[in-house]
């Protein structure tokens, strides 16, 4: 995922208190603007919405209305894209205090990050990218989400990275390195199964073993998107975690086996580019929601029983 770096002052303190919303066991779909009439001119439930935290870094404006407007109603999860918690530097301590303001402002039901690094000395790079997996860099991300969670005074999740190579370095593998950071830090996880679907093809690897051995009871949210496919050098199939069409047969397969796995967990579906008329996301949404439903209702027949 990717989002630019926006600059300026910190927002001041804002008035408005915004209300408890719960999103345990719903689906929901980004927030993009250009859907905001549509959005409110429904009634009803509407799930949760998420939104990139650097996209909102502005004082005031047009993007703050919009938001404003869409939290009065519905729950809303703040997913950074530019915290860099994967890099060997220091935190920016600017961009730290843009998040914790948005965290006061909107009182998010969920915060996010990445398992990943896209800034060095002075350069912002639009892309989240991946590490090695190795003592010295499992030292630097804890350190940096404990610092992330003592300045916003909340838990994150950490959202598993997509990728299309294997470090020689590394001493261990991605699923040993996220118990470790949640055994140290005590963060959530955010499963993104397309992701797991992604690098599992471009690797050669399994998903279901990646699954199998991944934290799932640390899960606070799942994503769900679309990816583009490609072809490498070797002519090879390559998938890219582009977020701009549906989710693919293949994801909802995954879905299925980690709600199976873990029971529901709030879904959020992200489509970043060649964004559609709100109908048709929503429609995503609701695909998810009925699994969720579904599952939700096996779970309290097993319970019953």
């Amino acid at each position: 995922m990717t989002a630019d770096l926006a600059s300026g002052p910190a927002p001041a303190a804002h008035p408005l208190r915004f209300p408890e919303h719960g999103v345990s066991g719903l689906a929901g779909t980004s927030f993009k603007p250009e859907h905001l009439r549509s959005i409110l001119s429904e009634s009803g439930p509407r799930g949760f919405f998420e939104v990139h935290a650097e996209n909102y870094m502005g004082a005031g404006g047009p993007p703050h209305r919009a938001l404003e407007a869409i939290r009065r109603d519905n729950p809303l999860s703040l997913h950074g894209v530019c915290m860099s918690l994967g890099g060997p530097e220091p935190l920016d301590r600017e961009h730290l205090a843009r998040f914790r303001s948005l965290v006061e402002r909107y009182e998010p039901a969920l915060v996010s990050e990445h398992l990943a690094w896209s800034t060095h000395e002075a350069t912002f790079f639009n892309d989240l990218l991946p590490l090695p997996y190795t003592a010295g860099s499992l030292a630097w991300v804890c350190d940096h989400i404990d610092q992330m969670q003592e300045a916003i005074g909340r838990t994150i999740l950490l959202e598993n990275p997509s990728t299309y190579l294997i470090f020689p370095e590394s001493t261990m593998s991605e699923t040993e390195f996220i118990r470790a950071i949640v055994a140290r830090t005590g963060c959530g996880l955010l499963l993104d199964v397309s992701n797991v679907f992604v690098s599992a093809t471009n690797r050669g690897t399994s998903a279901l073993d990646y699954l199998a051995d991944f934290p799932l009871a640390h899960v606070g949210e799942i994503h769900l998107a679309g990816h583009a496919e490609q072809s490498d050098d070797e002519n090879a199939l390559l998938l890219i975690d582009s977020h701009d069409g549906p989710v693919p047969d293949g994801v909802w397969r995954l879905y299925e086996i980690v709600l199976g796995r873990c029971g529901p967990r709030p879904t959020l579906i992200e489509w970043d580019s060649k964004i559609p008329d709100w109908p048709i996301l929503k429609a995503e949404a609701m695909a998810a929601q009925r699994l969720l439903d579904r599952h939700a209702g096996q779970a309290s027949l097993r319970h019953a029983v």
